[in-house]
């Protein structure tokens, strides 16, 4: 999908939390969504998503799937229900305890789908979800039985299931271990596509992202590749830290070693 956010902002509770923010995530690829606490991550992701209307600029995407380039429409102009289908915003993981399958969560997928009778037109979605996601072996499991890192991979056949052409992950990483971080990042970057994860690890977003857009205070400050952004000027600036950056020997991508604070 081509997104394109322009001048976007939003005020909450008599504050600009997200400010001009002017951006345009490479289409098929994974963006990282970079920024310390408060930085207004999440805000922009629901922005994108088309759940909280901007009080300033606009967020693009195009009119419909088959639209020419360049030809787009702001996403709150969209039907709730075409924006459900092309939209796929994976917030913050609840640890609720719901007594489903894995199935029948990842189903709920296909909820803006279904016809006024509950019927669903492509019930095989379901399956070609879970087996992209490599979850297909958990169909039958209990969702409260599964751990955090296979929490997440159903999540995501959860959004597959929609069938999006825009997915938003929000810190997507969170209480996963090492390994379940490492093969969650490379599944999504691998998808094919346009995505956008608000990431706090800056090692993660370094070594999976094409691009990455850095917030501050609500201000985009920086964006493009991780190698021309993620210099340690910006992180001063941004994280207030000293860091080197160095270059991975086996990637060749970069690897932030952190010193101190700034």
């Amino acid at each position: 999908m081509e997104l394109t956010i322009s001048g976007v902002g939003v005020r909450l509770g008599g504050r600009w939390v997200v400010d001009g923010v002017d951006a345009t995530p490479p289409p098929g690829a994974l963006t990282g969504l970079l920024g310390p606490n408060g930085a207004g991550k999440t805000t922009l992701l629901r922005l994108v998503a088309g759940l909280l209307p901007p009080d300033a600029g606009a967020v693009l995407v195009p009119a419909s799937p088959d639209a020419a380039a360049g030809d787009q429409v702001p996403v709150h102009a969209l039907r709730s229900r075409d924006r459900a289908r092309r939209v796929a915003l994976l917030e913050q993981e609840a640890h609720a305890t719901v007594p489903l399958t894995v199935r029948e969560v990842v189903a709920l997928g296909r909820i803006p789908y279904r016809s006024l009778w509950g019927a669903d037109p492509d019930e095989a979605a379901v399956t070609r979800a879970l087996a992209a996601a490599d979850a297909a072996h958990l169909a039958e499991r209990t969702w409260s039985t599964l751990s955090g890192g296979e929490r997440q991979r159903v999540h995501i056949a959860r959004a597959l299931a929609q069938e999006p052409e825009l997915l938003l992950l929000d810190e997507p990483t969170n209480h996963l271990d090492v390994s379940a971080q490492l093969s969650l990042l490379a599944f999504v970057a691998g998808l094919g596509v346009t995505t956008v994860a608000a990431l706090h690890d800056l090692n993660l977003a370094a070594a999976f992202c094409t691009h990455v857009l850095v917030l501050s205070r609500g201000r985009l400050v920086a964006a493009g590749p991780p190698a021309d952004v993620l210099t340690p000027a910006l992180l001063r600036e941004v994280y207030d830290v000293d860091a080197d950056v160095l270059v991975h020997p086996r990637t060749g991508r970069p690897v932030i070693a952190l010193a101190g604070r700034a």
